[in-house]
């Protein structure tokens, strides 16, 4: 029964969604604050693979309108808790007695997402861990949900996506999603990113206690720190220190490792006592190809070269574009438009010049969507580069990307020619 109300509600949110994107497809003009506020209110209770859909959605605040944005970011720092009676079924199905592991677990969670929540633990030898607790049932509804997500992906026909693109985009969810369900394995990425990054003295990656996980419950050292997106107020010598770190990091999860961590929302991250970047959660990690990373640098060395032409060939290359008749004009409008951010010197990420310039060319964007798709096998990797970048522009991070950029786009030339 409950299940068939979660779907009701499902379908209702979808379909509340899909009058919206109608009424703009034809013309007419939709109150996204009032569709935003619906879905936070519907996802927040629900939670599961949807709720992390509309999160994933959020990141897209550049394109997304700017009411539905706000009411969808939301999610990220405001989703109402799980009751503790539920979580602690699950804490007692991993466990067994509780009172014999932990002098005292908090019963009010300190973070609540999509898949999870957070909750602080003190062990009898006085050491403090953060439980993390897999909602209970997820994995029975993440099918039905996921099944519901499929019918709602559908509407991206309106935007002429076709549907074969429709539905690599919702396999790459799907996996993402139930990948996200073992606990075990993010225990296991810790672990790895902890001996990776033991060389940075500026990251701080909680070390799991292996003997306190098992599918459900991922138990961490306790790490504290400040939240990303409540440092928009802190010194600004802070602020500047973690976005070169955040940077320099990203940097070689990609050029060095070919891995990208994939949960960029800004409640991820966080800066302890000593100004150090701290990277809470690694459930969502992923492959990039070199090949990937290759194609995807000569699309840039195109974009910065104000070459048009060069720019097709490289979204060709990607599987970016599909039909007749390249929208050259649109290319060279975004190619201006991303250019200052890779002009010599340090350039301010919170520019909000830029930011007006990409929304503008939004509207410009989503009328070629017959030729502009969303390569199926980089939507997660774009995605997850577009969150970082935001959380780069919450730091207000001033940095010199015409300097990083150089290397790396050698790199590139070298890599392709060889």
């Amino acid at each position: 029964m409950r299940e068939r109300g979660r779907t009701r509600r499902l379908i209702s949110l979808g379909a509340r969604t899909g009058g919206a994107l109608v009424r703009t497809r034809l013309g007419g003009q939709a109150d996204w604050r009032a569709l935003g506020e619906a879905l936070f209110e519907g996802l927040s209770d629900l939670k599961g693979p949807a709720m992390k859909l509309a999160q994933i959605l959020a990141q897209w605040d550049d394109l997304l309108p700017p009411d539905l944005a706000e009411e969808l970011s939301r999610l990220q720092r405001q989703a109402e808790p799980m009751p503790w009676a539920s979580i602690r079924r699950t804490l007692v199905e991993a466990y067994g007695d509780l009172e014999t592991r932990f002098r005292e677990i908090e019963q009010r969670p300190f973070a609540s997402a999509s898949m999870g929540q957070v909750h602080r633990a003190v062990t009898h030898d006085g050491e403090t861990l953060v439980l993390k607790v897999q909602y209970p049932g997820l994995a029975e509804v993440l099918e039905s949900d996921l099944a519901q997500v499929r019918r709602l992906m559908r509407l991206g026909r309106w935007l002429q996506v076709p549907q074969v693109r429709l539905d690599a985009l919702f396999e790459e969810l799907a996996a993402s999603l139930r990948g996200e369900l073992d606990y075990r394995a993010e225990a296991s990425a810790l672990a790895r990113y902890r001996a990776r990054y033991a060389h940075r003295d500026d990251l701080v990656i909680p070390e799991p206690r292996l003997d306190h996980c098992t599918e459900r419950v991922l138990a961490m050292r306790y790490v504290a720190g400040t939240p990303l997106r409540e440092l928009e107020g802190a010194d600004d010598a802070l602020r500047q220190r973690l976005a070169v770190t955040l940077a320099d990091w990203l940097t070689e999860e990609l050029f060095t490792h070919h891995e990208l961590h994939a949960d960029p929302h800004a409640g991820n991250f966080a800066a302890d006592d000593q100004g150090r970047l701290v990277i809470y959660d690694l459930g969502a990690v992923i492959p990039v190809p070199e090949a990937r990373l290759t194609a995807m640098m000569r699309l840039l060395e195109a974009t910065l070269d104000a070459d048009p032409v060069a720019m097709d060939a490289a979204l060709l290359e990607l599987g970016g574009r599909q039909g007749q008749g390249a929208p050259l004009a649109l290319y060279g409008e975004s190619a201006a438009a991303v250019a200052p951010l890779f002009a010599p010197g340090e350039q301010d990420f919170g520019d909000v010049r830029v930011h007006r310039r990409l929304r503008e060319l939004s509207p410009k964007v989503w009328r070629a969507m017959d030729r502009l798709q969303p390569p199926a096998d980089t939507l997660l990797l774009s995605r997850t580069l577009n969150g970082h970048y935001w959380n780069l522009v919450r730091l207000g991070a001033r940095l010199d990307m015409h300097a990083r950029s150089r290397p790396l786009l050698a790199w590139a030339r070298r890599t392709g020619s060889g």
